[in-house]
């Protein structure tokens, strides 16, 4: 789980005798909660909107409505399947759209922005949303567009002029950027505020998809304040709207390996999203909770398949950089993971790249150039813990004792998010 948190802190004594979870380790997942949909039907990658929209695109065809339609299914056949080949093909009609229309062009450039943004091409991504400005059309949507691509592109200060300029407290787009502004700055508090408050919107719209993308991501804050039976609840709710949602289901795994630590179960619930989605970040999930049960060969195995999925299908790109770097270090492939880390630091110099950049060159056994690229580039920028965790493996390489008790007391508060297989590098510490 991945949003930053605004840490506790805990004296380490007090960690082992009480969770750090709000209302304590007496709260247990049910199976009879989501078992039903578990065994849910697979995504159907078609609609009858779909096939008709599909029936009117020719090769050389002018159907701008019939091209935006299919861009949108593949769009949503995408988010439930995990298949990149959908991402594709919706942003290959997208670019038809783009290249017919005579209007509203702004409207398809900034949604094969948001196309690119999904694919990690956050470069050509911003080139689009600029291009989108000078129609001088959708103004609010493409300075939120922009709001959410310089986030991406870890320039924050002007991620936040754009957010001051779509200001408006009734609006759902708004609140939900103002949350994800806030958790960025590690005020977790604040941003389920707003993240409540954006919930409250989706639920008097009635909308199936902001309901869906509001249950979830506030189930995910609520996970990182120790709220479990909160998230856990929300989970479901977003469950019982789209019985296939992965998402949803992935963050109930979450809470039976992190919080109840029971990685068998856990287990049986990715291998059913699995059977069902295509997404290659599982198998990486599926290798952590192998190595918390201790379960080496199925470790490997899911490593073996994490990277025979991206490494065989060139439509991945950049995608997947940062989970490669960490495969890389892993498989103690130091020099190939330093050198991706270089490439995603030019492509997207965020915090979180910069970590893996420093990490990598800790890896090379460069402990020194390690800590200057974290000090420059990581402390005090972001609050995200698993960065925090490198950030104190490479002080205590250099030796900076008292920067790394520091660290160690914010990432306590911050065992549920890391889960146990962290959790454990962090009393090492």
């Amino acid at each position: 789980m991945k949003t930053t948190i605004q840490y506790i802190f805990l004296p380490l004594a007090i960690f082992f005798l009480v969770s750090c979870q709000e209302e304590g380790n007496d709260f247990k997942t049910d199976k009879k909660d989501y078992d039903q949909f578990l065994a849910s039907k697979p995504v159907k990658a078609t609609s009858k909107y779909f096939k008709l929209w599909d029936s009117k695109i020719k090769s050389d065809s002018m159907q701008l409505l019939s091209l935006g339609n299919v861009a949108a299914e593949y769009s949503r056949f995408f988010k439930g399947t995990g298949d990149i080949k959908y991402l594709k093909d919706a942003e290959h009609s997208l670019k038809k759209a783009v290249e017919i229309a005579a209007v509203s062009k702004s409207g398809y450039l900034r949604a094969l922005s948001r196309n690119y943004i999904s694919q990690h091409r956050f470069k050509e991504a911003l080139e689009l949303a600029e291009k989108a400005r000078t129609f001088g059309s959708g103004v609010k949507e493409t300075q939120s567009l922009l709001f959410d691509l310089y986030m991406e592109l870890g320039n924050y200060d002007l991620a936040n002029k754009y957010l001051d300029s779509i200001q408006n407290m009734s609006d759902f787009g708004y609140l939900i950027r103002v949350a994800k502004w806030n958790d960025h700055k590690g005020d977790l508090d604040t941003a389920i505020t707003f993240m409540e408050k954006a919930t409250d919107k989706a639920e008097s719209s009635k909308n199936r998809g902001l309901l869906l993308w509001s249950y979830t991501n506030l189930a995910d804050f609520y996970g990182h304040a120790g709220r479990i039976e909160d998230s856990y609840h929300l989970y479901l709710k977003a469950l019982h709207i789209d019985p296939q949602n992965a998402y949803a289901k992935k963050g109930i795994a979450w809470i039976v390996y992190s919080h109840e630590r029971n990685g068998k179960e856990a287990l049986r619930i990715l291998d059913s999203i699995m059977e069902k989605n295509k997404s290659p970040e599982y198998h990486l999930l599926k290798a952590e909770v192998a190595a918390f049960l201790k379960d080496d060969m199925l470790r490997v195995q899911a490593l073996d398949d994490y990277y025979k999925i991206v490494e065989n299908n060139k439509d991945y790109e950049n995608m997947y950089n940062a989970y490669n770097i960490d495969f890389y270090l892993s498989m103690d492939v130091e020099r190939k993971a330093f050198e991706l880390a270089q490439e995603e630091v030019g492509n997207r110099p965020t915090p979180e790249s910069y970590s893996w950049l420093a990490y990598s060159l800790l890896h090379l056994g460069e402990k020194q150039k390690a800590m200057e690229v974290i000090e420059q580039h990581v402390m005090g920028v972001t609050y995200e813990p698993a960065i925090l965790q490198q950030a104190a493996e490479i002080y205590k390489a250099n030796g900076e004792k008292e920067k790394v008790s520091e660290l160690k007391q914010e990432l306590i508060g911050a065992a549920y998010e890391l889960g146990p297989v962290k959790e454990a590098q962090i009393t090492s510490l």
